[in-house]
């Protein structure tokens, strides 16, 4: 069995940086859970909607049987946001000990990135509905996004 790494955190907190970074080091693969995401949840966050827990339930499944097989390839980093203690346990069903790291920020900075950010299809308007229903992972070190993504690519690496 290969190591599972998920890097979570609300939108905007670097996921997809740091998940990349770290793959990379790794020289394993790394998937974006956004790109696998349905055209109708895409259509409704660029709308304005929150997901709801329904919204969410087959792309979690989706991921996790992405992880599952990777679990038996080379092993994985996935960045998903995994707002939700329930969506953690869909997503590690199967997994030999996932490795989980949170990415934690204020909501004025994590704004700030969104609003500067370009080609996403969440818009900065739902960051609120994601800290609204976050549950803070008690599996996962929270990691502060002031830090430079170097020296947050470090600490994950030496917790690994």
């Amino acid at each position: 069995m290969h190591n599972i790494i998920f890097i979570m955190g609300v939108s905007g907190s670097g996921k997809t940086t740091i998940g990349k970074l770290v793959a990379k080091q790794l020289c394993i693969p790394f998937f974006d859970a956004d790109d696998y995401h349905s055209t109708d949840n895409i259509e409704k966050m660029k709308a304005g909607i929150p997901l709801t827990d329904a919204d969410r339930r087959n792309w979690l499944q989706k991921m996790n049987q992405l992880a599952v097989q990777q679990q038996t390839a080379k092993g994985t980093v996935i960045a998903c946001s995994a707002l939700k203690e329930s969506y953690r346990e869909i997503l590690q069903q199967n997994i030999v000990l996932p490795q989980w790291f949170f990415l934690t920020g204020s909501p004025q900075l994590i704004l700030e990135r969104m609003q500067n950010r370009t080609g996403h299809f969440m818009p900065a308007g739902l960051l609120q509905s994601q800290f609204d229903i976050l549950e803070p992972p008690s599996e996962a070190p929270g990691i502060s996004i002031e830090q430079d993504p170097d020296s947050i690519l470090q600490y994950i690496l030496k917790q690994l």
